[in-house]
């Protein structure tokens, strides 16, 4: 008989996901689980889903009946949480009795719960849901150099395509003495990169309700938060802090001042522009124009030189014509981004987008998007050419897995290298000189 009871736990989605899966595996070890090597030896597994496209769905559904046929073979416990258990909630039991467990995200903090009564072979006859969300005290995956670290959760935006204010809900900002702390604990146990998560980090403000102490005063937004970050990362030896996602309505030039002062502060931000066309913006309801994210944008290279921005864009929102696409054509070529995530609109049940006139024929809609993503193609392979023969702080993150003895690394820019060098140096900065491209991976030697 095995001393200590197994857990599994499969992740899909968002960062903020990965984040707190870790934060649940945390309590499993808390409790003494072992994490098992194979699904199939474990006692209890963990499917964190996603909501924002029905094809994350859609997957959760195909392992939720992968896991239902495995236990008709043998006894463990199943568990569904995230943003798809937040959303379907006790339907998803109805329609899949194998589930033991559906904990949305306001239930998560009853994990350790269902560990308990795991471990003792009983079954809780309900979860309850918290009226508020709590963040898990520790994010931080065991050995790990780079680390998520929540700064608030949920979104107020609602834009039109969206399901993430609907299965997340309103924004909650998390204590910055906690996230101070957490910093310092991911410091202590050998981490280098820090990125702070968040639906909207831009948007994040505490207020300490009266209990503020001179260095951080009630109202603390995310200017103020990066500033306090950037120097407790700097003292502790973390090597470089990012930070998504980032709303173009909710970045300010106070916030790119501090990434301007600060040198921890990652020379690249996430700036999800969605489209180029103001009208199809106006009914995503982005609540910004074109033109303000152009501005945007210059005020950021002004002051940053160094920048490099990647984005999100939706192609075939209702309605759409050729002339909006090619305002996101234009939109794409005087922004310059280093990569993008491109995708085609699939309406999502219970977003507003869903009632909008208009909607386009999968045809189209995959014939645009593959223009777009033929145009970053582009864009991204010119934009790099232009890196070469510069030096590069970089983050060795792993061996290359198409050289021997070569490695893996990521510059501030986001962009990938490798460059000739022994397994120790993994977690560990270098300087490289870019000297070559393959693909969209530099080739580099250290300096």
């Amino acid at each position: 008989m095995r001393d200590a009871m197994r857990y599994f736990i499969e992740t899909y989605g968002c960062q903020m996901n990965k984040a707190e899966s870790t934060a649940l595996e945390a309590q499993c070890r808390e409790r003494g689980w072992e994490p098992a090597a194979d699904p199939e030896e474990a006692d209890l597994v963990v499917i964190n889903t996603c909501s924002v496209r029905i094809s994350a769905e859609n997957r959760a559904w195909g392992r939720i009946s992968h896991y239902a046929a495995e236990k008709r073979k043998r006894r463990f416990v199943l568990v569904i949480t995230g943003c798809m258990a937040e959303r379907l909630k006790e339907e998803m039991k109805k329609r899949q009795p194998a589930i033991d467990y559906v904990l949305g995200n306001f239930q998560k903090q009853a994990f350790g719960l269902v560990l308990d009564a795991a471990a003792q072979g009983r079954v809780l006859p309900a979860v309850e849901e918290s009226p508020a969300f709590a963040f898990a005290p520790s994010h931080l995956e065991p050995g790990a150099f780079r680390a998520f670290l929540p700064i608030m959760h949920g979104c107020d935006n609602y834009c039109a395509y969206c399901i993430v204010p609907y299965v997340r809900g309103r924004e909650v900002s998390r204590d910055p003495q906690a996230i101070l702390a957490e910093l310092r604990t991911m410091a202590e146990r050998g981490v280098r990169e820090v990125t702070l998560l968040g639906q909207n980090v831009n948007s994040y403000r505490y207020a300490a309700n009266g209990d503020a102490s001179a260095d951080l005063p009630e109202a603390l937004r995310f200017p103020g938060l990066l500033k306090l970050v950037a120097a407790e990362a700097t003292s502790l030896g973390v090597g470089r802090i990012r930070f998504v996602s980032s709303h173009p309505k909710d970045l300010s030039d106070e916030t790119i001042e501090v990434m301007a002062q600060e040198p921890v502060l990652a020379r690249h931000v996430h700036l999800c522009v969605q489209h180029g066309s103001d009208r199809v913006l106006s009914a995503m309801n982005r609540r910004y124009t074109a033109a303000d994210y152009l501005a945007l944008v210059e005020r950021m290279k002004a002051r940053i030189p160094e920048l490099s921005l990647s984005t999100d864009i939706l192609v075939g929102f209702p309605g759409e014509t050729e002339e909006d696409l090619e305002a996101t054509f234009e939109l794409m070529r005087r922004v310059r981004f280093a990569y993008a995530y491109m995708y085609f609109f699939n309406p999502r049940e219970g977003t507003a987008a869903v009632k909008l006139p208009g909607a386009l024929p999968d045809a189209v809609k995959k014939e645009r998007l593959a223009r777009v993503i033929a145009l970053q193609k582009e864009i991204t392979r010119e934009l790099m050419k232009s890196y070469l023969g510069k030096t590069a702080l970089v983050l060795v993150e792993d061996r290359s897995k198409k050289k021997e003895g070569e490695l893996l690394a990521r510059t501030d820019q986001d962009m990938m290298v490798v460059f000739p060098g022994d397994a120790s140096r993994i977690g560990s900065f270098a300087r490289v000189r870019l000297e070559s491209l393959r693909g969209a991976t530099f080739r580099g030697q250290e300096v």
